[in-house]
């Protein structure tokens, strides 16, 4: 059905619509010729012509009509893009347009983020919840090694500290009361001869001069470390001179003028000093059994 016979109620076929369409979309090139010499009515009639011609010369047959409503609808802005007014339901159909572009970014964010709380879980959420157990097994443990009141009493001080600190909810505390449990155990698991050092270019004994007493000495014998197999093992002292604990395979053990003195004649007589067993380390025990007369106290450097 041609425009010329549509009743007002029906609708244009698809083909007038796009010829109309066409029609304005020439015209709006035609326009910028014809405006700048003609007056309106001169230029509607004169654009419908030239479009006429134009139409003629591609074999199409356009309507008087078609021609008229062309120039009505570019007088009208019709057939032109209005962008929508902005609003939210603009924002989400641009989000959901663009969504090939933002949702890689997202999914990867997503998966950081999973990765993230995982590792966060595994490495601090978990270790942390586990602590008190940790701490709970390894004193019960020490319990059972410790073979003498002092290393009881010294599992049962860190456990009270441990205690108070899972009270206070503080990781930090925890993993140290643990740490210290641990080196309580590995001191109760050494077994080792305590030995008087007697080699060339090593001294086995010295003595000083305190500072809060002039005329009076210190005496020291030097000792290491043996175990069942022959090596030197590191003990942990604390310096009666500096009040510092290091970890030391040699140290000084304070003696008497006279254990000082039978020990350095022992040597003195053939360059060996034959009783040289300073005491022995048992297992399940926190220090050894001196075998030779000392009030206590050490040092680590001479």
């Amino acid at each position: 059905m041609s425009s010329e016979n549509a009743t007002p109620g029906s609708r244009q076929p698809l083909d007038e619509v796009m010829l109309a369409m066409d029609v304005v979309d020439t015209l709006r090139h035609q326009e910028k010729v014809v405006a700048r010499e003609l007056s309106s009515d001169a230029r509607d009639e004169e654009l419908k012509q030239k479009l006429k011609r134009i139409y003629q010369a591609q074999g199409i047959d356009v309507s008087e009509q078609i021609l008229e409503e062309g120039v009505k609808a570019l007088q009208e802005d019709r057939f032109s893009y209005r962008p929508p007014p902005s609003g939210i339901g603009v924002l989400l159909a641009r989000i959901y347009i663009s969504r090939s572009r933002w949702l890689a970014w997202a999914g990867g964010l997503a998966i950081v983020c999973l990765i993230a709380v995982f590792a966060y879980q595994v490495m601090v959420i978990r270790p942390r919840e586990a602590l008190p157990g940790q701490i709970q097994s390894r004193y019960e443990l020490v319990l059972e090694k410790a073979e003498s009141a002092a290393g009881r009493n010294a599992a049962e001080a860190i456990h009270a500290q441990a205690e108070s600190f899972r009270r206070a909810d503080d990781a930090e505390g925890m993993q140290q009361a643990l740490a210290a449990l641990d080196e309580l155990e590995r001191k109760l698991d050494q077994t080792y001869t305590l030995q008087i050092v007697s080699r060339p270019g090593e001294r086995s004994g010295v003595w000083r001069i305190p500072d809060i007493n002039s005329s009076a000495r210190n005496y020291y014998i030097i000792v290491e470390a043996i175990d069942e197999s022959g090596n030197v093992q590191p003990v942990t002292i604390t310096n009666e001179e500096t009040g510092k604990t290091e970890q030391v395979s040699m140290w000084g053990v304070r003696v008497d003028e006279s254990t000082f003195q039978a020990i350095a004649a022992d040597k003195q007589d053939d360059g060996i000093i034959q009783n040289n067993v300073f005491g022995r380390k048992k297992r399940g025990y926190l220090e050894p059994e001196y075998l030779m007369p000392t009030p206590g106290g050490f040092i680590t450097s001479w």
